[in-house]
């Protein structure tokens, strides 16, 4: 909830020690001269160092154009192409390297070289063009983590159409809302996939889809996850499906000259995600977006192209697409992809394959982080892997979650950035460049060269700077990689985005801001602290405090894996916590663990902020890209109706642990 009654949001967390990056790391880093905060700051031409890293068909006249805020312009009159930035031009130098390495969760291993992009692009370029997409035409994209994935979307930029991927893990009313929403008229799919050694059947989720009436498809493209469609999918003869096999075997060879598209011209479509509202397109353009991905993958990601790079999100989600497509392979480095579940068939396949591939930077989220704590060291012990650089997205990391990260999987000599950055901003706007910085646990750390980011009080009152004290999150100056607009709905952009704390009448681009939705807390060190979503925050006793501080000291205890902090009403007191708890493997719930929670909060944050209850769970209800859904749990201790929860990982969490509350006992332990 977002208690907004003017008394201002709070920091309590206590502070954290500092780690230092080790010397061998800070000699080879893409970034270790401080000179690059000056260089890249010089607004806006600075973020030419980052253009630079391109390819362009025509060099742009104008960096940026703020004449019509906030429909900002990047490298005004330059033209490219994504897929030749991706692909093409790293033939002459590396085409028999690996660009891809696929691992599917049944064992299937495919190595994808520079070449073979090449050629598969092209084929399934020619492919789409067959069935009649044509420049600018959006296409949607439904499917898991295969390398039918990227090599789909790099074919769509090649011919200069639009791509909007749909996370794989979506229910099949998400995607007809997000086709009709995308006016897309092509759909690509694929038979199936495996999760937790099952096969799914994701035909069946576009079947659906596509009898809703409110989508109006053509086409729709059915890859097949082996050689031949799986047995039992079936193809009617009045059905829009095209097996993409078919097309390709026609189309072997085939050499499709890439669209030269305007900086501005729109790459993508991501549909942000969510229990509650009509989905929002956020539309990247061209230019701007592949040149930021491209240059926080080379100074915060460190991305050589000699590495071997691996982050473990889904390309579903803004994650995959700067930091597992874009990013990664217009460095020219090898990519990771890997199809499965973390835990399958036991947890060690993450560490089995960090070594197998002799991983040099890995890529999570804090939540998978706690999944890793929950299961313990032990399934990492006997694995050797080398990481020297590790990373987090996705939401604000705990400090206990990220030191056991540092020391478990970085064995205390990997370099740790956590990132901030959202599916609107395109790519990491608050972190520490690894060399350049020490770490410290739990908070995302500097602003990224260029990145202008300060704190504002909900009237719009600024914050002074470094002075330790929380508040709204802004973005007081614009960047490359932020979205053009919500797709189709210029109002919504501007409403969501810009209305609270811009002057929107006024033509001058200085006086737009950019609302994030988070609160921070800017520390003394010039460190960011992110405080988690607004939506979060609950009044505790007069205070204001966001969830991740309170969630921050509760998993201070040993026996905790993750927790969630939600405020219930309360007729005397206003609201109060409730704190619902996921335990390590191993450890019991009971009386003494609740005495801990209780005594870890009273001791980080105070006697006020003491849980009225805390629940333990299997499991929290998260959405598709691993969020924790506090809304949902924040309606179960309210009493009120859960909402929509077909959208979420597990749809079956919520209900189990309302009733596990209502009866007042204890969920079954997994």
């Amino acid at each position: 909830m977002n208690d907004n009654d003017g008394v201002g949001l709070e920091a309590r967390l206590s502070d954290r020690n500092y780690h230092r990056p080790p010397p061998r790391f800070v000699g080879q880093a893409n970034a270790s001269d401080p000179a690059i905060y000056d260089r890249v700051g010089d607004f806006p031409d600075g973020f030419e160092a980052y253009a630079d890293l391109l390819t362009w068909e025509t060099r742009w006249d104008e960096t940026f154009d703020g004449s019509d805020p906030p429909f900002f312009e990047w490298f005004v009159g330059g033209s490219l192409n994504a897929s030749v930035n991706c692909v093409d031009r790293h033939l002459a130098d590396r085409k028999n390297q690996a660009a891809l390495i696929w691992e599917g969760e049944d064992g299937e291993q495919r190595t994808v070289t520079y070449q073979d992009l090449h050629r598969r692009v092209n084929e399934v370029a020619a492919t789409l063009r067959e069935v009649g997409v044509s420049e600018d035409d959006v296409v949607t994209l439904h499917l898991p983590m295969v390398p039918a994935l990227p090599i789909t979307m790099l074919a769509c930029a090649r011919i200069g159409a639009v791509h909007s991927v749909v996370f794989a893990g979506f229910s099949a009313n998400a995607l007809a809302d997000r086709l009709a929403d995308a006016d897309s008229d092509v759909l690509v799919t694929i038979d199936g996939y495996y999760r937790r050694g099952e096969w799914l059947d994701h035909k069946d989720k576009a079947d659906q889809a596509l009898a809703d009436s409110a989508t109006d498809v053509e086409t729709a493209l059915l890859w097949s996850r082996h050689d031949d469609l799986e047995a039992g999918v079936e193809l009617a003869g009045e059905d829009p499906y095209v097996l993409v096999d078919d097309v390709l075997a026609e189309k072997a060879g085939a050499d499709v000259q890439p669209v030269a598209r305007d900086a501005e011209d729109p790459l993508f479509l991501m549909y942000t995600s969510g229990t509650t509202g009509k989905p929002k397109g956020c539309q990247h353009r061209t230019g701007g977006y592949l040149a930021y991905a491209a240059g926080t993958s080379k100074y915060v990601l460190d991305i050589k192209p000699t590495d071997t790079y691996w982050c473990g999100a889904d390309i579903g989600w803004i994650t995959g697409h700067s930091y597992i497509v874009y990013g990664p392979l217009a460095l020219g480095t090898t990519s990771l992809m890997y199809e499965g579940a973390p835990d399958f068939p036991d947890r060690s396949r993450t560490w089995e394959i960090a070594e197998r591939y002799d991983v040099d930077i890995f890529h999570t989220s804090p939540t998978a982080i706690r999944q890793f704590m929950k299961w313990g060291s032990d399934h990492l012990a006997g694995h050797d892997f080398d990481f020297r650089h590790l990373t987090t997205v996705g939401e604000p990391i705990q400090p206990e979650a990220w030191e056991w990260y540092y020391e478990h999987v970085g064995d205390a000599e990997a370099v740790v950035v956590d990132t901030w950055w959202q599916t609107e901003t395109g790519g990491h706007l608050i972190t520490n460049l690894p060399a350049l910085a020490d770490m410290k646990p739990g908070s995302a750390g500097r602003p990224c060269p260029g990145i202008q980011p300060a704190l504002y009080e909900d009237d719009g009152t600024h914050i002074e700077p470094e002075s330790g004290r929380a508040g709204n999150l802004v973005i007081e100056r614009p960047w490359p990689g932020m979205l053009q607009t919500v797709y189709g709905d210029d109002e919504r952009f501007i409403a969501e985005y810009w209305q609270r704390f811009s002057d929107t009448e006024s033509d001058d681009w200085r006086e737009w801001v950019y609302e994030t939705g988070d609160g921070a807390v800017h520390g003394q060190d010039g460190y960011y602290r992110i405080l988690g979503r607004l939506d979060d925050v609950m009044n505790v006793a007069g205070h204001r405090l966001g969830t991740m501080e309170l969630e921050s000291a509760v998993t201070e205890v040993q026996a905790v894996a993750e927790a969630a902090v939600v405020a219930r009403e309360d007729t005397e007191r206003g609201h109060v916590p409730d704190v619902y708890v996921v335990l390590r493997d191993g450890d019991e719930a009971g009386a003494d663990v609740r005495k801990q929670v209780v005594a870890a909060v009273e001791d980080q944050i105070g006697a006020f902020a003491r849980p009225d209850r805390v629940l333990f769970v299997s499991d929290l209800p998260k959405t598709r890209s691993g969020k924790i859904m506090r809304r949902v749990l924040e309606n179960i201790s309210n009493s009120d109706d859960l909402g929509d929860t077909t959208t979420l990982r597990d749809p079956t969490v919520p209900e189990q642990i309302r009733k596990q509350v209502q009866t007042g006992g204890q969920p079954p332990r997994t």
